[in-house]
């Protein structure tokens, strides 16, 4: 196989990765949950358990290219509406 196509492959990755840190920490800045006493054990649990489970469709989506291109999509549609 080509080197070129390693070399692809991984600035894809850092790229894709970089997009998903980004929209993580977005939504985890405007989702800020306060937990009650009594079930905040239980809200965490599941709480990680849907982190897990996002992160693996993310990882799904990342290496098919289906994140990149829909958050490629998202970003030029916010500039058509910024610049109206």
């Amino acid at each position: 196989m080509c080197p070129m196509r390693f070399l692809l492959v991984f600035f894809s990755a850092i790229l894709a990765g970089y997009m998903a840190w980004k929209s993580v920490r977005a939504s985890s800045e405007t989702n800020d949950n306060v937990f009650d006493e009594d079930s905040s054990v239980n809200k965490q649990e599941s709480s990680i358990i849907k982190m897990a489970q996002n992160g693996f469709w993310g990882f799904v989506d990342m290496a098919s290219g289906k994140y990149l291109w829909r958050n490629l999509n998202q970003i030029k549609q916010d500039a058509k509406v910024k610049s109206s």
